[in-house]
């Protein structure tokens, strides 16, 4: 049996097959669970498309997670799919350019709440709209780049993963009487669809490179995917509120 037999997940964000929500989704499937994915406009074609690079092909479900609409029907549209959900998968980010690449003091408010509302607010909105279908055990999982620290060329995306760091704990706060989890896994930066869009991304390379005692490939995406696989399955029954670092170690060692 695969640590997920049984098990009945949504991911969001699947892009590329480069991206850490396919691994999640390829991981899963290959133990034992049944994924649908979920994407919105003119992305859902291209969803659909890499989806056929998974070992089983999945449904792909409409979501933009900032439209009430969307995040109203959810629990129908997946429900076409699935009778139920076990997990949810939140691998969803965005801040416009002026956000980010050194432009942090001269950025206006408008692009920081989108990047707040894309990167952090949704978490709590994806994971009410899947409440209706989960239940005793369920798990919802997001992904950080750590926020302790204040990164070169992130600026406002940082404050939005602090954002999406402490709703994690408040949200694990709440649909902990329920019997729900709520963790995140700290990557360490990966080659995504996502870091194509931060200018100056290579600094984040080198820095990982000088100081991860285990090494760090910001090409492959394996070791984030089968953490949030793990914390997606019954082996962290009690472990809520929580942030598992997959970063090579660079968050344990001095600058």
């Amino acid at each position: 049996m695969g640590l997920l037999e049984g098990k009945k997940l949504l991911v969001t964000g699947v892009l590329m097959d480069t991206s850490i929500a396919f691994h999640v989704a390829r991981i899963a499937q290959e133990q034992g669970a049944e994924v649908v994915l979920s994407s919105f406009g003119r992305q859902m074609k291209i969803t659909q498309t890499i989806a056929k690079r998974l070992p089983t092909t999945p449904g792909v479900v409409e979501l933009d997670v900032t439209n009430a609409e969307d995040l109203e029907a959810l629990a129908s549209r997946v429900g076409e799919h699935v009778d139920h959900l076990d997990g949810v998968l939140h691998s969803i980010g965005f801040a416009p350019q002026t956000a980010m690449g050194g432009n942090f003091l001269k950025t206006e408010w408008d692009d920081v709440a989108t990047a707040v509302q894309v990167s952090a607010f949704s978490y709590k909105s994806l994971a009410m709209a899947a409440v209706p279908l989960m239940g005793q055990g369920g798990s919802v999982v997001g992904l950080t780049l750590d926020a302790r620290i204040a990164w070169p060329v992130y600026d406002w995306m940082g404050v939005a993963k602090a954002a999406l760091e402490s709703t994690n704990r408040y949200l694990a706060r709440d649909l902990g009487p329920k019997g729900i989890r709520s963790n995140l896994v700290s990557a360490g930066p990966l080659r995504t669809t996502a870091a194509k869009a931060i200018p100056g991304f290579d600094q984040f390379d080198k820095l990982f490179q000088d100081r991860s005692p285990l090494g760090w490939d910001t090409k492959d995406p394996t070791a984030t995917a089968k953490a949030c696989v793990a914390l997606l399955s019954d082996w962290f029954p009690a472990t809520t509120g929580s942030i598992t670092y997959v970063d090579g170690g660079f968050q344990a060692m001095a600058g």
